[in-house]
């Protein structure tokens, strides 16, 4: 199961370098070595041709928008056969700073969770890297399968027992078995 270390890739940006009348645009490509970190942790057979290309922009008053394009192709171990299973990834990522903290209910003790996922609190740094990591790590294919492998039924049963199938286990799977039953009860001549 891949496991996610921000502190892998870091590509940080000052925010008081930052203008606010324009945006910044990037180009940020990981080198041999961050590629390898992210490879590992990641638990990838390969990883190559990795970007992550946009703009950071001022929003509102004192918050950073950032719009981006990930690119990536990965190789995963297919989830049944283990054959590399190679995928191409172009995904859209976007991510907003505010400066407002979230606001913290001290009666309860519990912090309010913004809906939108993809915001974050500003401090004073933001890394692009992190952000990179982040978004690969999401858009991984979650079953990798190879071409024409399909995921077989595994069947297991005690001695001397007929074995448990996945059709059986279908919520009306019991009344099949009743309607044949009743079935044959219908077929069978009135005795009277």
């Amino acid at each position: 199961m891949p496991h996610s270390n921000a502190d892998q890739f870091s590509h940080v940006v000052t925010v008081a370098t930052l203008s606010r009348a324009s945006s910044r645009e990037f180009d940020l490509v990981p080198d041999a070595g961050a590629l390898a970190r992210l490879r590992e942790d990641l638990d990838l057979l390969g990883l190559r041709k990795v970007s992550l290309r946009g703009t950071l922009s001022p929003e509102g008053k004192r918050d950073w928008r950032l719009k981006a394009m990930l690119g990536a192709t990965v190789v995963q171990p297919c989830v049944v056969s283990l054959k590399p299973v190679t995928t191409r990834i172009d995904e859209p990522v976007e991510r907003v700073w505010r400066t407002e903290a979230r606001r913290h209910d001290a009666v309860a003790e519990e912090v309010e969770i913004p809906e939108d996922v993809n915001e974050e609190e500003l401090g004073r740094e933001i890394d692009l890297g992190a952000v990179l990591s982040e978004a690969l790590a999401l858009a991984l294919p979650p079953w990798p399968r190879a071409e024409g492998v399909r995921l077989g039924e595994a069947v297991y049963s005690a001695p001397d027992t007929e074995p448990m199938r996945d059709e059986d286990a279908r919520p009306f799977a019991a009344l099949k078995g009743l309607r044949a039953a009743l079935g044959k009860a219908d077929d069978e001549p009135d005795s009277q």
